[in-house]
């Protein structure tokens, strides 16, 4: 079904076109949209400072956030990654898309994503609920976008390919504020298109981008750099990361949300020389009592309440 041809449903807007008008006329998507860079605080390391006295004066108090800007997601559908690594804290939300669900064996419906999005959610670090609409078309990608979002906005955050189509759709569903992530991005411009229609993140395949003989790394941090000459509160969602090197590289350039996959976040803890140096400790502690089983404590037996023999 053409954009053109695209009748108006009772309850639904006619149409992507018609998304696209009512979101520009009522101004850029910053207006439309839970911006992300803040929007996951509520459950991070944050300290309160007790106010400083100065010659009996109380001078400041201040917040402190450990954490900063970084936000962590899993790339996984599978029940039991997200047992193991969920309950970390390292990870504020999940990510998938068609490809993952096919080899973590889910079906690609709004059930069963919905499904996933309830159980994921459940795990308290988990703040967010990434998963990709599917269509060839813009009005088929935004019709599935609602569908996805429509268990809660505030959490669910729909994927769209960085397509011409997907780019419409984007504009559509960000108009009817849903929170949406421009993927699969392989250069440096596609930052500027996402920002243009207010996604909230935008997301380049670092790993795929070497693959074909591009510079990933440079890719991303000139996306980052965008972002911030723009003065955007959009994410660069780094995705397709391949070695643990890379995150702490490109985090040193200012990059602040990656994806990665289960078998990433198991390099992540695999220096060998923490391993010995944990294990090394352990040894101590156990050599000076540690494990030591506690005395036990001697009671003096006073013979109350019985009578002579």
């Amino acid at each position: 079904m053409s954009l053109a041809s695209f009748s108006p449903r009772v309850g639904a807007h006619a149409s992507v076109v018609a998304r696209g008008n009512t979101r520009r006329a009522g101004g850029h998507g910053k207006a439309h949209t839970i911006r992300a860079k803040h929007a996951h605080k509520q459950h991070r390391n944050i300290t309160k400072l007790p106010a400083v006295s100065v010659d009996g004066e109380e001078v400041y108090e201040e917040d402190v956030d450990y954490s900063g800007n970084l936000c962590m997601f899993l790339d996984s559908a599978s029940e039991e990654e997200w047992q193991k690594w969920l309950p970390s804290g390292i990870f504020t939300g999940v990510t998938t898309n068609p490809i993952i669900l096919e080899r973590d064996n889910r079906e690609c419906s709004v059930e069963t994503l919905t499904e996933l999005a309830k159980q994921a959610l459940e795990y308290d670090a988990v703040q967010e609920f990434q998963v990709q609409t599917w269509g060839t078309t813009s009005d088929e990608m935004w019709k599935n976008g609602v569908a996805l979002a429509s268990y809660d906005k505030d959490v669910i955050v729909v994927k769209v390919p960085g397509t011409f189509e997907g780019i419409k759709a984007a504009n559509a569903l960000v108009a009817d504020g849903i929170r949406v992530t421009i993927t699969a991005a392989y250069a440096s411009h596609q930052a500027v298109l996402a920002a243009a229609v207010g996604a909230n993140y935008v997301a380049p395949y670092l790993g795929r981008m070497n693959d074909a003989g591009r510079d990933g790394f440079g890719v991303v941090v000139e996306m980052q750099k965008t972002a911030d000459k723009l003065d955007s509160d959009m994410r660069i969602l780094v995705a397709s990361v391949r070695n643990v090197q890379d995150i702490a590289k490109l985090a040193a350039e200012g990059c602040d949300t990656f994806t990665v996959s289960a078998q990433i976040a198991d390099q992540m803890f695999a220096d060998p020389l923490t391993t010995q140096a944990a294990a090394d400790f352990e040894a101590a502690a156990e050599r000076i009592g540690a494990y030591a089983a506690p005395e036990p404590e001697e009671t003096e037996d006073k013979g109350e309440g019985k009578g002579d023999e």
